[in-house]
């Protein structure tokens, strides 16, 4: 069970109990937020595509914390000229955990993981040859 979901200018691919950074949203570490903004959910009943969203489907999260981003260097140089600037930029983020999937006011559950099949045992005749 996944979901496509839009943020920040962003699309993400979450499942249940995933941890994504993001860009800056709005609260406390430990507040729960809700993902309106769905573009494709898939579930045990089938998949659904929305034109652009699907109507109806939230995504809920907590943020777990805000961090910031790798340092980013812009350089410039004119060469002969003695000038030269250098810039550096971090980004604000926020990373969520990724909770219950809801279409229509009803909680998707994921499917329970198959048993994986048991193999079975090789003949003692194929194992003689």
């Amino acid at each position: 069970m996944f979901a496509v979901i839009k943020t920040g200018g962003k699309q993400y691919r979450v499942a249940a109990n995933d941890v994504i950074t993001v860009a800056t949203i709005e609260g406390e570490a430990g507040t729960a937020v809700t993902f309106d903004e769905v573009l494709t959910l898939s579930h045990a009943d089938g998949i659904e595509v929305g034109m652009p969203g699907v109507a109806g489907a939230t995504i809920a999260g907590t943020i777990v914390e805000h961090t910031r981003g790798a340092k980013v260097i812009a350089f410039k140089k004119r060469r002969r000229q003695k000038s030269r600037r250098k810039r550096g930029h971090r980004q604000d983020l926020t990373v969520v955990r990724i909770g219950d999937f809801t279409l229509n006011g009803k909680t998707l559950s994921a499917p329970a993981a198959a048993a994986p099949a048991a193999r079975p045992a090789l003949a003692e005749s194929a194992s003689a040859e």
